[in-house]
């Protein structure tokens, strides 16, 4: 009687290609990291944008690719943290970096009630209730003089100084701080996904109706993912308006700048993946940078180009990479592999 040969299986989340990414992704942040003594100061400030727009990028992919929960407000909580910044910064003497994670902490709170409330909506709805939330937030902070009211105001000199002694120092701190938050972002996203909370969040972005059968509190976990998605963007909010030095209620709550380009970035880069937003940013700069001199011309494009993208790939660039290579550089599935235990090759 022959012996039918033992298996062992065990679960891995790395593939040998996220493995060489994890190496070139340390080279790169190094590089990145080494900046302020190789890049002029616009080539800084060009490179922060770049970070400010992968961290939102990152955290709507995250809110609608995997939660389902598809936002046309995010400019809420930009415009939120941006002010929440500026009020602490002139009238409670916080220092302006110490304000960015205040500002992520009041977001993530405030951010509590909204979702209560609008997550009686669904679908379009729901999109539309984001907005409308965006909306009534603009015209509550028009309203307060003394952050200008609907022309808004600009942060004072001295507040500016406390950042760094000159103005070389200062866009130093500020490039640093942009490259801190998106690496922050991208790290949370990844953590977040790989956790359990993730399989839930992949399940339900899978099909939410099966989710629900095998026992995935939907309700809490597109609650708790909103929370800290609000949280994150009020954050940013307030690095971006602590880069600008300016605040009006148009320029914070603006539905093209954080939310419409946004959009675009995930849709053109792969909706669902962390790789998406990243290709999509870098897909979106390249096309600003050779269009934005055609005027509307450019939105145009943009628009075209979006709408080709979900004709020929509806899953984004590298959701089609993805289907046809199987290739994954942030893997955060999990994949059971087995070994025979006598020796002889596993087939």
């Amino acid at each position: 009687m022959m012996d039918t040969p033992s298996r062992t299986f065990h679960v891995s989340q790395s593939t040998p290609a996220s493995r060489y990414a994890l190496i070139a992704g340390m080279v790169l942040l190094v590089f990145l990291a080494a900046a302020p003594w190789w890049a002029g100061r616009a080539d800084m400030r060009l490179l922060a944008e770049i970070y400010v727009y992968l961290a939102l990028a990152s955290l709507w992919n995250l809110l609608a690719g995997y939660a389902g929960l598809v936002s046309v407000g995010q400019q809420a909580f930009v415009g939120f943290g941006g002010y929440m910044l500026f009020g602490m910064c002139m009238f409670a003497g916080v220092p302006p970096l110490a304000a960015i994670v205040l500002a992520g902490l009041l977001g993530a709170a405030i951010a509590m009630p909204v979702a209560t409330l609008i997550f009686r909506l669904r679908g379009a709805y729901f999109a539309i209730g984001t907005w409308v939330i965006a909306e009534v937030f603009r015209l509550g902070f028009a309203q307060i003089q003394a952050l200008g009211g609907g022309s808004g105001t600009s942060l004072p000199v001295s507040i500016v100084k406390s950042i760094a002694s000159g103005r070389s120092l200062r866009e130093m701190t500020l490039y640093w701080t942009a490259f801190a938050v998106v690496l922050a972002t991208l790290i949370l996203v990844y953590w977040l996904l790989r956790s359990r909370r993730g399989i839930a969040l992949t399940a339900i972005r899978d099909n939410e109706l099966a989710a629900t059968s095998l026992g995935v509190d939907i309700w809490r976990t597109k609650f708790l993912v909103y929370v800290v998605t609000a949280g994150a963007t009020s954050a940013i909010g307030a690095l971006i308006f602590l880069q600008k030095l300016r605040i009006s209620p148009d320029a914070a709550f603006n539905v093209n700048d954080w939310t419409a380009y946004v959009i675009f970035i995930v849709v053109i880069g792969g909706i669902g993946t962390i790789e998406g937003p990243i290709i999509g940013t870098i897909l979106f700069f390249l096309l600003r940078e050779v269009l934005s001199d055609l005027g509307t011309t450019y939105l145009i494009i943009l628009g075209v180009i979006a709408i080709a993208v979900m004709l020929k790939a509806p899953k984004g660039i590298w959701g089609y990479i993805k289907d046809r290579t199987n290739l994954e550089l942030f893997p955060v599935g999990r994949r059971v592999n087995s070994d025979r235990t006598d020796g002889a090759p596993d087939t």
